[in-house]
């Protein structure tokens, strides 16, 4: 992009005015200036600015030769660069993300949400690269695995932390991880141990959650509950069928504890707002027999389908006492609002569209569409804010129940 393109045209609806687009640009000025110091030459916090902004921009692909082409220039090669052999701190900029997203997003009962996505890849040269499962396609594809940890609250939700998942079949391979610029100290590590890793960063950067949410990949490993629980974290973590609880004094699969549940203990309620209305299902509870300290307790939330009732969904809790069904519903409903980030995120910000094959390659490119993400999402609440305020958003009360629906609004797409 270059210099004297303004940024923020691109976000422009007819609900903004001029002084708020100009409020845009200084927002994202503040923002460059804050990652500023984790970079060694100007040259590479310069090129890092106007590859953000490439990411931000409209155009169509956001792979090397198209956001040099958007930031003037004539070969890749400043791009390549960046992502490459200049030397500056990704993980840095990852902790001014964390802190960026607490001063504009934080809530007294905001959610952290642990998944992951799949990067499609060809060849073998990628790190991290294998056939494995991937939830994006939904079957086993060439392709690398990114986990995750995002934020929600009711002033948005974006991205705070990832990781790269390296197979076994990369570290049990010193000279390939080597050609891949893997760290020589890194270690094979599940997906709920890097999530465990990326918790514990967060939270020591000052981030508090109110409660930690994930699907069975991560509610499964007791390894992470674990972790949670030392760190007195509430958690709405889904598990398996199979998955085996205690009740009183018997072990048995979660399956199998709903002959503990008596009719009246189903209650009809709404996990939130999906792109086709409320998500609405029938929910029951129990309480679990698990060590737990004074004025928390373990237990097992139950979701039934409505259209199936033989389609049964489980989650492990720990929670304080006083907390209710409603409560726990509202977490469980705040896993898939990390599905609409990852959407969102290779839809506008290029998150899946980088050429790079790096282990550094990689996180500079994930950690700057993170970034470039959490930017949108904060200027998203703030423009919301704004026009519910003016009463502009009347007539647009379905599309303000979905935060992707306003957000391409917004962008005019």
């Amino acid at each position: 992009m270059n210099a004297s393109q303004p940024l923020m045209p691109i976000l422009v609806s007819p609900l903004n005015e001029q002084a708020q687009v100009q409020e845009w640009d200084f927002a994202f000025e503040e923002l460059m200036d804050r990652i500023r110091p984790y970079f060694s030459r100007i040259e590479a916090e310069e090129r890092a600015r106007s590859y953000v902004q490439g990411l931000l921009s409209p155009i169509e692909r956001k792979n090397g030769w198209q956001l040099a082409e958007e930031a003037g220039d004539s070969t890749p090669y400043g791009i390549q660069n960046l992502l490459g052999r200049s030397v500056w701190e990704a993980d840095g900029v990852r902790d001014e993300l964390i802190e960026y997203v607490q001063e504009h997003l934080f809530s007294t009962d905001g959610v952290g949400v642990l998944d992951e996505t799949g990067f499609i890849k060809k060849g073998k040269q990628s790190v991290g690269v294998q056939r494995q499962y991937s939830g994006t396609v939904g079957k086993v594809e060439n392709c690398q695995i990114g986990v995750f940890l995002s934020y929600v609250s009711d002033q948005g939700h974006t991205f705070l932390d990832r990781a790269l998942y390296l197979p076994e079949s990369w570290t049990q391979d010193p000279d390939r991880c080597r050609r891949a610029g893997v760290p020589d100290d890194i270690e094979f590590a599940t997906k709920p141990a890097l999530a465990q890793q990326m918790v514990a960063r967060t939270t020591d950067l000052g981030m508090c959650f109110a409660w930690i949410t994930g699907d069975a990949v991560y509610g499964n490993n007791p390894g992470l509950r674990q972790a949670l629980e030392a760190q007195v974290q509430a958690y709405v973590l889904g598990i398996a069928c199979n998955e085996s609880v205690v009740i009183g004094t018997t072990s048995l699969p979660a399956s199998e504890a709903m002959a503990y549940l008596r009719v009246t203990d189903w209650h009809r309620l709404s996990a939130g707002n999906g792109t086709k209305g409320p998500r609405t299902y029938d929910w029951a509870v129990l309480t679990l027999s698990a060590p737990s300290p004074d004025g928390w307790a373990h237990r097992l939330l139950f979701r039934r389908s409505l259209k199936d009732p033989n389609e049964i969904a489980y989650y492990r809790v720990f929670s304080p006492t006083e907390c209710t069904l409603s409560d726990m519903v509202r977490v469980a409903g705040c896993r898939w609002t990390i599905e609409e980030c990852f959407e969102t995120a290779k839809g506008e910000v290029g998150l899946d569209q980088y050429e790079v094959r790096s282990w550094t390659g990689w996180y500079r490119h994930i950690t700057l569409a993170c970034l470039a993400h959490a930017f949108l999402s904060v200027m998203r609440t703030q423009s919301l804010a704004i026009a519910t305020e003016k009463g502009a958003l009347k007539s647009h009360k379905s599309a303000a129940n979905s935060s992707l629906a306003v957000f391409m609004h917004q962008r005019g797409l």
